[in-house]
């Protein structure tokens, strides 16, 4: 590629940690091997680990938004769907993005840092390429060949896949780059890109066939062809998707179908299957346990992921790399870092026990609603199990390994005894009724520092799995952390093949799908889906979107489903200087519309809720803090509590015992989730058409100032011209 860049300059062996203990102590910073290193295994499977380290997905922190897909933090593109409160970028209505500055710039998930090339999305290219070449022309056996360039070609594949999901049409770069400016590479189509990345990972899974990438062995973590078909199964649906498809050619669904009728009896072979299939446990426990499975347990749900380690930070080398998830979930008062806020309309979404939408949900209309009343007042009542292991609420148990006691800041726990109390109170009866309030407080400690309502999801909870994955202490809580973070799961193979199956005419063939997933957390039967699934299109697609809502929540594939399926608008804003062939002509020219969704602009306002001491009990108000004298602020503190629900026991009846209780102590209160105006109005989520092709950023346009910027954006490097590159073009033969 012809891209600017610079001289590499770092040589150092700083390691980052991977997947096991080996693996791990091999990714270094091998930047500066000399070709005849590729020579020997030993030099390039070094310089492999180095592609790894920049390449595997881990959690996404917000630094470099090209670099690693949204994994369910509160990152913008979370917050711009229905699980969190709070406008993320993408949806804020009183800023629109530009790509003419730095100010209010749309995010780049194109260039990264141009003069920095490991934190640049086309230095991690010219590295893969430079390995590719160097292998290539290495005197290595043609087996070492084949395990080293085949796992190169799937990390170039997935370094491609992680920007044309945003922008389609790319530079597609085989060379490695000249430490020079040069006139810059063209964006290639569309299709050529699709073809590209396509090419690589079949390129990929000829050179790895028959590896199975050593489950249970040091190798773990590596892709296998398994992974590389669930890739390809992505991408396949991904195009034949509303964001790229307009006209809906059924052609691409086909394809899509009869790839994943040929790809899953292999995707089997190399061990990958949908986990605890048939097989709940105790109320979904199996379930809440595949999310913390790792090397050991060889997980069969695990198809694309990073591991990571309990090592501090600070060694020489430092080998530590720490997944900081579940310290980010937990509450304040286990010793975590505070937990984060699912928003009540995500909360209020979720399937009812019989697998059918809440009544009271106004989207998926074509969709049954549930004869189960919804009673807001008491969400955790009769609800689908995956709920219980996605959040957490007043009066549950979520137990950890370790000593949680703590006198002088009143946490009354041990670990494997920790109960949730997350109710609140207020010190002022104005705050009662007062939504923006934040003079909140809650009992065992927590005080200013409590949630509603938590995040649970993908919790490395001791009541599921005994074998902890972090080692916990009151100084530093669950930071040290080696639980991994699965970005493919067989899970998603299931409901890709059951998209594609629906949209090419085989609704049965997508319910079957649909049924084994639902079987696997405790559905049986016609696992809650109604009969008309198998007949009727827009009803079975509408299931599928909805079940990768619920068995996705917090994983960070929501908003790409929002985007492909274009229901901010349904497909109805039109870009200014877009083609006719932008305009949506398939699915009856409204996906909204004929899913019965009701589209996400102008519509929804994601509250956050939370749990307070009813008034009857001095006024529902207490004290920031605990007395001199020990004397407890909480109003509650005389008040026997009933036993916290324990998931591992049969759960109806202690729901029942805690329903009661919330109906004598307590009341959902509605908290500000989203943002008002400068009048205290109201403000919604507003998706602008151009973000679903988001432009260039500013800084990746000065960077290469010749590469054609998006329709629909402003080109700094022209001047402020508007955008001409046209991402639903076709090649011309």
């Amino acid at each position: 590629m012809k891209f600017k860049s610079y001289i590499i300059t770092a040589a150092a062996c700083l390691a980052l940690a991977s997947c096991s203990d080996d693996f791990m102590k091999d990714m270094k910073n091998y930047q500066s091997t000399t070709p005849e290193a590729y020579n020997y295994p030993e030099g390039a499977n070094g310089r492999l680990q180095d592609l790894y380290m920049l390449a595997l997905p881990y959690h996404y922190n917000g630094a470099f938004p090209y670099q690693y897909p949204s994994s369910g933090e509160a990152d913008d593109m979370a917050k711009s769907t229905e699980e969190y409160s709070g406008f993320g970028s993408f949806v804020d209505p009183q800023i629109e993005l530009t790509a003419l500055s730095n100010t209010n710039g749309v995010l780049d998930f194109f260039q990264g840092q141009a003069n920095k090339i490991r934190n640049s999305a086309w230095g991690r290219i010219r590295d893969i390429n430079d390995f590719i070449n160097g292998v290539t022309a290495s005197s290595l056996s043609e087996e070492y060949k084949s395990e080293y360039l085949g796992q190169a070609y799937f990390l170039r594949a997935w370094s491609y896949y992680l920007m044309f999901r945003w922008y389609g049409g790319l530079p597609l770069v085989t060379e490695v780059i000249d430490p020079v400016p040069q006139t810059g590479t063209p964006r290639s189509t569309t299709k050529e890109t699709y073809d590209f990345i396509m090419k690589d990972l079949d390129m990929a899974a000829t050179l790895l066939e028959g590896k199975v990438a050593g489950r249970n062995n040091y190798q773990y973590g590596r892709p296998t062809v398994a992974t590389i078909l669930a890739l390809k199964g992505r991408m396949m649906v991904l195009y034949a998707s509303p964001l790229f498809n307009r006209a809906n050619d059924k052609s691409r669904w086909t394809d899509a179908y009869n790839f994943f009728q040929q790809a899953i009896p292999t995707i089997n072979q190399y061990g990958n299957y949908l986990a605890y299939e048939n097989n709940p446990g105790t109320n979904a426990s199996n379930w809440a346990k595949m999310f913390i499975e790792g090397a050991s347990e060889a997980n069969p749900e695990a198809l694309w992921f990073a591991q990571y380690n309990t090592i501090a930070s600070g060694g020489t080398p430092d080998y530590s790399k720490n997944n900081l998830w579940e310290n980010g979930i937990r509450p304040s008062n286990s010793f975590g870092g505070g937990g984060k806020t699912p928003s009540a309309a995500m909360v209020d979404l979720f399937p009812m026990k019989d697998g059918k939408r809440p009544s009271s949900y106004n989207s998926y209309t074509v969709l049954n609603p549930s004869d189960i009343a919804y009673n807001k007042d008491l969400p955790f009542l009769d609800r689908d199990p995956r709920f219980y292991r996605t959040f957490s609420f007043p009066g549950v148990c979520w137990a950890f390994e370790g000593d949680g006691v703590n006198a002088d800041r009143h946490y009354p726990y041990e670990g494997p005894n920790y109960q949730l109390w997350n109710y609140v109170w207020y010190t002022k009866a104005e705050d009662r009724a007062n939504v923006e309030s934040g003079d909140t407080y809650g009992p065992d400690g927590l005080l200013g520092n409590v949630k509603g309502m938590y995040v649970r999801k993908k919790t490395d909870d001791l009541h599921v799995l005994s074998g902890y994955r972090y080692a916990f202490s009151q100084g530093n809580g669950f930071k040290f952390s080696a639980a991994p973070n699965i970005e493919m799961r067989y899970t998603e193979v299931v409901l890709n093949y059951a998209e594609a199956a629906c949209q090419a005419g085989h609704p049965d063939v997508a319910v079957e799908q649909l049924k084994k997933v639902r079987s696997r957390v405790g559905y049986t039967g016609d696992c809650g889906l109604q009969a008309n699934l198998a007949s009727d299109e827009a009803a079975c697609m509408a299931a599928i979107l909805y079940e990768r809502q619920i068995e996705f929540a917090y994983e960070g594939k929501r908003f790409d489903d929002l985007r492909r399926w274009m229901l901010f608008d349904g497909g109805q804003g039109k870009v200014s200087g877009a083609p006719s062939t932008w305009t949506l002509t398939g699915w009856g020219g409204n996906t909204c519309t004929y899913l019965g969704f009701e589209p996400l602009n102008n519509n929804i306002r994601r509250e956050n809720m939370e749990f307070c001491v009813q008034d009857k009990y001095n006024g529902g108000l207490g004290e920031d803090k605990w007395g001199s004298n020990g004397q407890n602020p909480d109003p509650l503190a005389n008040v026997e509590r009933c036993a916290a629900i324990d998931y591992r026991n049969e759960l109806e009846p202690q729901l029942a015992t805690l329903a009661e209780w919330y109906s004598t102590y307590l009341e959902r209160k509605t908290k500000k989730g989203d943002s008002y105006n400068s009048d205290h109005q109201q403000l919604y989520m507003n998706f602008r058409p151009n973000y679903y092709f988001p432009g260039l950023s500013y800084g990746a346009m000065i960077a290469n100032p010749t590469i054609e910027q998006t329709i629909g954006w402003d080109n700094v490097a022209n001047g402020g011209a508007a955008g001409t590159f046209d991402p639903l073009a076709e090649p011309i033969d």
